[in-house]
């Protein structure tokens, strides 16, 4: 009997990505979709739609049923909200309620995808699945949704016995990030030439494929309650940002700016968003994120899953050439 997956997320950026990946090797995939949400990523793919949302139990429960293997990718992925308890309900509340149906149905596996964005800093370092990180260390509603959600799926996989394995993907980057993610509008405004500074920072970018790749390694080989960093290189800001304008034809000199003398600048960004209800391009809680060089190591999902990722330019390459085709830039 074919194996039946639930993605939730697939009209979004990764979740499609999983989709995908899993269609590749012939299994059957369910997801779950809002009513009235963009279903342009789900275009031409043989799948089942499970109309609802995280902040509806009972479709949760409608979507599950039947399901061998979950993948809970879904996530309120956004730097700025105006009301905050919206983001809690999606990707705390939400995650709950998922888990414990999936545990009603007897799933057999769960691959849960977190953020490397709960896991501590390091001083210019690199850090990894044991860095350790609490609550207070979290910048941002986005941050705090996460990691609160991440610490109560280790609490069913310790007292419940959830059979999750949980994923920390780093920076996504690559074709289908139709909204796009924040990450993805940097590409975006840089090839447009509206980049022309950068605040000192470093993320750890990889292919969107890759980290799809991943999940279905960690449903296969990771171990239950473990977390795993889902990565690829780590990258300046400036690298990325002048990789990007280089490849769209535009000037690759930048002024770096100083962080503080632009917190004014994010006050009176987010004042203006809370009028217009549109996500502000610069916000306080990514200045204060910018301090710290989101660096990683998936030298564990190497080791213990198999994982491998390509070059991260191939990744800035990829997005740059996805979001020329489908006019974004």
């Amino acid at each position: 009997m074919t194996q039946l997956n639930l993605v939730t997320g697939a009209t979004g950026f990764l979740g499609s990505a999983v989709a995908r990946a899993l269609l590749a090797r012939g299994e059957a995939v369910r997801v779950l979709a809002r009513p009235n949400g963009d279903r342009r990523n789900l275009a031409g793919l043989p799948v089942e739609i499970a109309e609802g949302s995280l902040e509806d139990q009972e479709s949760l429960r409608r979507a599950i049923a039947g399901c061998d293997t979950l993948f809970h990718v879904a996530a309120d992925y956004r730097l700025w909200v105006r009301d905050k308890s919206s983001m809690l309900r999606a990707n705390v509340d939400g995650t709950v309620a998922l888990m414990k149906a999936a545990q009603e149905v007897g799933v057999k596996r769960i691959v849960y995808t977190s953020s490397v964005a709960v896991l501590g800093h390091v001083d210019s370092g690199i850090a990894d699945e044991t860095t350790p990180s609490t609550l207070a260390d979290m910048v941002g509603i986005y941050k705090q949704s996460k990691f609160l959600a991440e610490e109560e799926v280790k609490t069913l996989v310790r007292d419940q016995g959830l059979p999750a394995v949980i994923v920390n993907p780093s920076t996504p980057i690559g074709p289908r990030d139709i909204k796009p993610t924040p990450t993805g509008r940097i590409i975006v405004e840089c090839a447009q030439g509206k980049i022309p500074a950068y605040v000192e920072t470093g993320l750890n970018v990889v292919h969107v494929d890759d980290v799809a790749a991943g999940h279905l390694l960690a449903r296969e080989n990771g171990k239950i309650g473990e977390r795993y960093i889902l990565g690829g290189d780590n990258m300046r800001l400036a690298e990325i940002l002048r990789h990007v304008a280089g490849r769209a034809g535009r000037s690759t000199r930048l002024v770096r700016l100083p962080r503080l003398p632009l917190f004014p600048i994010a006050v009176a960004a987010e004042t203006m968003a809370r009028f217009t209800g549109k996500e502000p391009m610069t916000t306080i809680d990514g200045l204060k994120m910018a301090k710290w060089f989101m660096w990683f190591s998936s030298e564990k999902a190497k080791r213990e899953l198999g994982y491998r990722h390509r070059a991260a330019t191939h990744a800035l390459d990829d997005a740059l050439d996805w979001f020329r085709q489908e006019g974004y830039c």
